[in-house]
């Protein structure tokens, strides 16, 4: 249940704040929040992370959607019996729901958290993206603290 709950939590925040970005801002604008560190633009990514895959939307949509399927229909062997596997699918599940509702209704993900160091830049990412990340690598944890509670068993 806490899997169900989380994850709808993350695509209702997600597309709640992607509504307001749209709502409220035209495409390619952008404003500051914290000067030379931290703005709000609205990037429109019709690739995957990074803006990698440009153009790809069907491809994204297809593999987006296989990934959830394997995930849900697997979770028993892919989660170990903790709170924080099960947090890293919710994560998971959440963000990649979050931008397959953008590639299906929009064509591509709405992107806006703009980050910026010095003269580096970050590319834009969205709550979603921020939940896959900290969802595998709170998985990749949860793997580890399994490996070594089974090896301090043994």
């Amino acid at each position: 249940m806490l899997i169900l709950w989380l994850s709808f939590f993350i695509t209702v925040l997600d597309q709640g704040v992607k509504h307001l970005v749209r709502s409220v801002m035209e495409p390619s604008s952008s404003f500051v929040v914290i000067p030379r560190f931290f703005n709000i633009s609205y990037v429109q990514n019709t690739g995957a992370a990074w803006g990698m895959f440009q153009g790809f939307t069907p491809a994204l949509v297809l593999f987006t959607f296989i990934l959830l399927v394997v995930m849900i229909r697997y979770r028993r062997h892919l989660l170990t019996d903790s709170r924080l596997s099960y947090v890293s699918m919710a994560l998971l599940i959440g963000g990649s729901v979050g931008n397959l509702i953008d590639r299906i209704r929009l064509n591509y993900v709405v992107d806006y958290l703009d980050f910026n160091f010095g003269g580096w830049s970050f590319p834009a990412f969205n709550i979603a993206d921020s939940a896959i990340c900290i969802g595998v690598g709170l998985y990749m944890l949860s793997q580890i603290m399994a490996e070594k509670a089974a090896q301090a068993k043994s």
